[in-house]
């Protein structure tokens, strides 16, 4: 629309000069009054740019004039024009919200630039209004909580949907955020007042928090400085996430996709779940591979107890932890006298788990005597226990784990290709961490629960730096080691978020010793793994992505000579 002006003048010479000049300056359609009540006429019908009003007009004054038209128009751009300048009435003036003050008597070009100069200001001003009712209708119609502070963290602003999930309230509005009692646990609090201080942006995922009628939420805080053209702090932005329903959904997720305490999310875990399922009434033997750390029992654990076995025994045994004459009576039990030390019979864990499952751990440890007589039960499902002839017949499904390369034991004749065969009818997969970095958030939050239960304290969350460590760190022990890790952590932590500090020095050490931008890259050749590895064979073995008896192959080693963990 185009812009208007009222002049306001009982000198008709005023006015018609004053019209023509506005035309020219700001293209300006103008309406010309004589006295205050002709200009309230004016006024009452319609709201003008600009008003160009002479201080003294007979019946009254500009200066009354100019309260009339702050009733009528608080954003008019108002100039006050005088034949008799006087210092009292110029101040008023301008207390009243007069833009500008002019004595008669005055040049065109004074006229044009104080117009121009009382139009930019209008523009200005328009300008901003519009962006201030966009960020308004930003802030108030976001789903996402906002709360703003100044500089001195005194509550500046808060929308709709903060008040819905924190305590704080309009109330609140002006009051310093340390003396508000909100009675949460302060964590926004503390890290507006933290982000003031050094102008750091930080995140913290998934915190626990409660709202005024004690409702639990999960809210993911994200707070940044407020900076003005010069680089200074003039206050600070929290953007609050609920995720309470998120993190409800993700829950029920788990529940369904997950099973006895395995937690992922990932497509691969998702397909590991499938197969479990499809494997969990089958009465096949199955053989889970995975590295150390990955969660081979939770697997076993799941096959037994989603099948129709559930209710019959499940039963473990580590065949790497016992030496090979107490792992045969462990597993098939003896008699009395058997041998020295057997004061008494003994009833083998296959005995046990009669009508369950048998889940054999570590299964490429085992002698090849052993072998051999673990081969005859899968065969005709009965053995005969140690210094006994008799057979006993069981029902047992067998399930075994070993995170070596069995195919490259059988080729090297360390494991019998006929039980390799029988306990890989149907093979399990465990992907490592490092493939599945996606689950890490989801473990982490498992953990957290675990360790609030376990050690009382209300941890709330990782910090944002922690979480990027997880998520750049290789994980050669898998979940078990993001387990011990969070666990120390949650031990050491004296708040409700993990911070770098908490973490094991040795974790934090690994990060010093990888180039920037990630982990390091793998090894091209056995040197350069025995390097890396500190001459740990297992370690370099890992490294390489290949047994423990193929880098002794490549050393021409025996592996009985090296006690390498």
């Amino acid at each position: 629309m185009p812009h208007t002006a009222l002049v306001v003048d009982d000198e008709q010479s005023i006015q018609k000069m004053l019209s023509l000049l506005l035309a020219k300056a700001g293209d300006l359609a103008v309406d010309c009054a004589s006295s205050i009540s002709e200009a309230e006429r004016f006024l009452a019908d319609k709201r003008y740019d600009l008003i160009i009003a002479d201080i003294f007009l007979g019946n009254g004054t500009g200066i009354d004039l100019l309260r009339r038209i702050r009733e009528y128009d608080t954003k008019a751009q108002v100039v006050l024009i005088t034949g008799r300048p006087e210092a009292d009435s110029a101040a008023e003036a301008l207390r009243l919200g007069a833009s500008d003050y002019l004595a008669k008597p005055f040049t065109p070009q004074q006229i044009i630039a104080v117009v121009q100069r009382a139009m930019r200001t209008k523009r200005l001003m328009e300008e901003n209004e519009r962006q201030q009712a966009n960020l308004n209708a930003i802030f108030h119609s976001a789903s996402d909580g906002i709360i703003l502070v100044d500089r001195d963290n005194r509550l500046a602003q808060i929308n709709e949907a903060a008040l819905r999930s924190c305590r704080y309230g309009t109330e609140h509005l002006g009051a310093s955020l340390p003396d508000i009692e909100s009675g949460c646990t302060g964590t926004c609090g503390k890290v507006l007042a933290d982000v003031l201080r050094d102008g750091v942006q930080r995140t913290i995922r998934r915190l626990e928090c409660r709202k005024t009628d004690g409702t639990k939420r999960i809210i993911s805080l994200s707070v940044s400085p407020v900076v003005d053209g010069e680089g200074a702090i003039n206050g600070a932005v929290a953007i609050l996430r609920d995720e309470t329903d998120l993190v409800f959904l993700e829950k029920q997720v788990h529940r369904r996709s997950g099973f006895g305490g395995i937690v992922g999310g990932n497509n691969a875990m998702q397909r590991m779940y499938t197969l479990i399922e499809m494997l969990a009434d089958v009465q096949t033997t199955v053989l889970v591979n995975g590295e150390s750390g990955t969660g081979k029992e939770l697997v076993a654990a799941a096959l037994h107890h989603q099948g129709v076995r559930r209710d019959k025994p499940f039963v473990k045994v580590n065949c790497s932890a016992l030496a090979e004459h107490l792992l045969e009576s462990e597993l098939f039990g003896h008699v009395r006298g058997a041998f020295t030390g057997a004061v008494s019979a003994k009833i083998g864990r296959f005995q046990k788990a009669n009508g369950g499952t048998i889940f054999l751990d570590e299964i490429g440890d085992i002698s090849l005597a052993m072998q051999m007589r673990l081969l005859r039960v899968l065969q005709e499902q009965e053995f005969e226990p140690v210094g006994d002839s008799t057979p006993i017949k069981v029902d047992v499904r067998v399930v075994a784990a070993t995170n070596q390369d069995l195919v490259e034991k059988v080729r090297l004749g360390t494991f019998r290709h006929d039980l390799y065969y029988r306990l890989n009818v149907v093979r399990l997969v465990i992907p490592p961490l490092r493939d599945r970095r996606d689950d890490i958030p989801l473990l982490v939050d498992y953990f957290l629960e675990k360790f609030r239960n376990k050690f009382g304290k209300d941890l709330g969350a990782v910090s944002h730096e922690v979480m990027t460590l997880f998520m750049r760190h290789p994980w050669p022990g898998n979940v078990r080691e993001l387990e011990h890790v969070l666990e120390h952590a949650a031990i050491l932590c004296p708040t409700t978020v993990i911070a770098v500090e908490d973490l094991p020095q040795d974790f934090c050490a690994s990060f010093q010793q990888q180039p920037a931008g990630g982990t390091p890259p793998p090894p091209s050749t056995m040197e350069d793994a025995l390097a890396m590895a500190d001459g740990n064979k297992a370690k370099a073995a890992r490294l390489l992505g290949v047994s423990r008896s193929t880098l002794y192959r490549m050393l021409h080693e025996d592996p009985a000579s090296d006690d390498t963990p």
